[in-house]
């Protein structure tokens, strides 16, 4: 296994994004459980992995960005080897729901920590929306969770005119912790110009996603047509950390009440 520094995985994200990610097909395989797994080629020798699940007739297409590092160690098998992250655990629950979810893995298990809000990873991210739009030909959202919703944010930023039809972030990294400095507000939400939702648990004890921070990031995305703040709350502690993913902080036993009313937002905003 390979350990990137900071800057080394940083390089390595310059490098996925230039050129953008359509170049030759992208080579895939399907796991038993129907799920896809996406090598899309940079042209530079560098792939991003995703994995992928889709109904018939997708209604619109998630983005899904996990928490923590990122890395999710998706296999060819399409069986991630780290799953407890809110948006990958529920990923079968959104497609019950109508929808295509596409989850990018990092390159080379490298650490997405302090690197989320980055040109080069914004565009990464972007270039994966347009695939999820290409592939599936619904609307994309941008689904953040955590850590996640910094590349989220960033990502929604940066978008040209018409990729994404909407941002969705939950539990969002609003305050500047030990093992990463960066948060949403490193990501220009003042530069997001499609609708939003910020997802905000009250019971969420993690000290880097505290609930009272959520009006402030509403308040911060000043040119998006539509910010809707949605407050949630429940959840039982089973990690050891109040920012692990199985807590309130990760809706772990609220999981169905937050997607059902989630699902509500993205109906209203043509997903």
């Amino acid at each position: 296994m390979l350990n990137f520094s900071l800057l080394a995985a940083a390089t390595v994200l310059l490098a996925v994004s230039t050129p953008a990610l359509a170049q030759p097909e992208p080579a895939w395989s399907t796991s038993a459980a129907g799920e896809q797994v996406v090598d899309l080629p940079s042209g530079d020798g560098v792939t991003q992995r995703v994995l992928l699940d889709a109904p018939l007739r997708p209604r619109a297409t998630l983005v899904m960005l996990p928490g923590g590092t990122g890395d999710v160690g998706v296999g060819r098998d399409g069986d991630p080897r780290h799953d407890n992250n809110f948006v990958v655990r529920t990923r079968a629950a959104w497609v019950a729901k109508g929808y295509a979810v596409v989850i990018p893995d990092t390159i080379d298990q490298a650490n997405l920590r302090g690197v989320r809000s980055s040109p080069a990873y914004g565009r990464l991210v972007d270039d994966v929306a347009d695939y999820a739009r290409d592939r599936f030909q619904a609307p994309v959202f941008l689904v953040g969770t955590s850590q996640g919703t910094i590349a989220a944010m960033n990502a929604a930023a940066r978008a040209g005119p018409g990729l994404i039809a909407g941002v969705v972030l939950t539990e969002s990294v609003s305050v500047p912790g030990r093992r990463s400095t960066e948060t949403v507000f490193d990501a220009r939400p003042q530069d997001v110009r499609v609708p939003a939702l910020i997802v905000a648990n009250r019971d969420d004890a993690c000290d880097v996603a505290p609930p009272a921070m959520a009006e402030r990031i509403v308040a911060a995305m000043i040119h998006s047509p539509s910010v809707q703040l949605l407050p949630v709350s429940g959840g039982a502690q089973r990690s050891q950390s109040a920012c692990g993913s199985l807590s309130p902080h990760g809706y772990y036993d609220i999981e169905q009440p937050v997607i059902d009313r989630v699902a509500g937002w993205l109906r209203v905003h043509g997903g």
